[in-house]
């Protein structure tokens, strides 16, 4: 499960670097040809670009370093973590619904997936099997 997301950070990151290195700095340099840059928006729109690229590569390094620390061979067994499939029952309604734990990034928008950091996740973390949890969303 963290493999597939950090391989996909990491090639995110290897398209960026490219961009970066290889890319922009050709439309800049192009742009940089024609000129007056008060008034040039081709130079602009590639300045923005690298700059926006910098802060997502150092946002992906960030949270690579942050994934590197998860160790999932630690969560408990006897309550519910990362990787849990959590079995909750609507005490009005009498309907269940099965959610699996995971990280922000494996959250799916049709709720089976949850984020252990949406409001759901974290009223569920590290409860355990017949504990009475309220969550308001």
């Amino acid at each position: 499960m963290l493999r597939e997301v950090k391989q996909k950070l990491e090639e995110e990151m290897q398209r960026i670097e490219h961009e970066l290195r290889v890319t922009l700095p050709k439309e800049i340099q192009a742009a940089l040809g024609q000129g007056d840059l008060s008034e040039n928006a081709e130079y602009e729109s590639a300045k923005n670009r690298q700059s926006t690229l910098q802060a997502r590569f150092a946002q992906i390094q960030k949270r690579l370093a942050d994934l590197s620390r998860i160790d999932v061979t630690g969560v408990p067994k006897d309550r519910a973590g990362l990787g849990s499939e959590v079995t909750v029952e609507n005490l009005e309604s009498g309907e269940e619904i099965l959610y699996t734990l995971v990280i922000p990034e494996l959250a799916d928008g049709n709720k089976s997936f949850v984020s252990m950091a949406s409001p759901v996740g974290k009223a569920l973390m590290n409860r355990r099997v017949g504990d009475t949890v309220t969550i308001t969303i």
